[in-house]
């Protein structure tokens, strides 16, 4: 308690960034304060917490042990005591001017953001949609530093910690051009593992996939001749090429330049889910925006069931 009275908001803070920044210039900066006054309010931290908190580093300033005990119940208990004093009002997307910064692959882009954007666009015509690079190891990160807003990634794999809501669950099929000599009929094992595939390595140069591990299972191998990054340049070669992929099948529907058909080995399909930290869980914005994304979700899936319904 004696520590708690030799407190105050400010000091509480400025900690809080400079927890965030790791650096004095930086957390000035952003909490418009000059250099001294931060580290004036260092040091008083220091001696309240009888703790040096931060030390010099290779790259600014390192936070102790104790420091980063403190950075989450600290930024929890600054985000209630917000919320406890700022007056709640309803989100009202015809007004709003938000930026959102969303993470997500080639993938989340054409299955979840494209199919979102018309109705983000008719009802928040003043707000602004940032889509950033998806890389895995940093989002639980951005989204903890306000640095995004959500992400898409596999439900498998996803960074423990964040908030998640599945979106779909998706499978895979075997795509090639539309006219492909070989994809008339489902083929055999032996003829799938005959033609000449295309693989999405995210790292880069792999040439093993989820489908060469359960091919390895029944003893079959299959002849992987070209590795991408991408899904959109792997559309694209399957376009122009004789070589075929496992694919993502909401990559493959309505496309009447691709040709799918089931394959012949069992490969397991994956959840796509729509990630974000706890800090923004229940700010209005931030709901609404969810809220859109699902509701887009599901209205792609109906039109896509009537759609091959009428089809078939």
């Amino acid at each position: 308690m004696d520590n708690l009275r030799r407190l105050d908001l400010n000091l509480l803070v400025t900690l809080d960034v400079l927890l965030s920044e790791h650096n004095v210039t930086r957390a000035a900066r952003k909490l418009n304060f000059s250099q001294p006054s931060v580290s004036v309010h260092l040091a008083k931290l220091r001696d309240i917490f009888g703790d040096p908190l931060l030390l010099p580093g290779p790259r600014g300033m390192k936070p102790t042990a104790r420091a980063e005990a403190l950075r989450e119940p600290l930024r929890q208990a600054l985000e209630a005591l917000g919320r406890a004093v700022s007056p709640s009002h309803p989100f009202e997307p015809s007004k709003a001017d938000q930026t959102w910064r969303i993470a997500a692959t080639d993938y989340g882009e054409s299955t979840i953001l494209l199919p979102a954007l018309a109705g983000l666009r008719a009802a928040a015509p003043g707000t602004r949609l940032a889509v950033v690079e998806m890389i895995p190891a940093r989002i639980a990160k951005q989204a903890e530093l306000g640095e995004i807003d959500l992400a898409f990634h596999t439900s498998e794999g996803s960074p423990s910690g964040m908030r998640r809501r599945t979106l779909f669950a998706e499978r895979y099929v075997l795509a090639g051009r539309a006219g492909h000599p070989r994809l008339g009929r489902r083929p055999t094992l032996k003829q799938f593992c005959a033609l000449e595939h295309v693989l999405i390595s995210p790292d880069g140069g792999g040439f093993h996939g989820v489908t060469d591990t359960a091919l390895a299972r029944v003893g079959l191998a299959r002849r992987v001749t070209l590795s991408v990054p991408h899904f959109l340049f792997m559309v694209s070669v399957l376009h122009s090429t004789d070589l075929v992929a496992m694919l993502p099948a909401r990559l493959v529907r309505g496309n009447p330049a691709l040709k799918a058909v089931e394959p012949p080995v069992e490969v397991p399909g994956y959840e796509m889910a729509m990630l974000w930290n706890e800090r923004s869980h229940r700010d209005p914005a931030h709901q609404w925006l969810r809220e859109q994304i699902q509701k887009s979700v599901l209205e792609d899936g109906v039109r896509s069931t009537i759609s091959t319904r009428t089809r078939l």
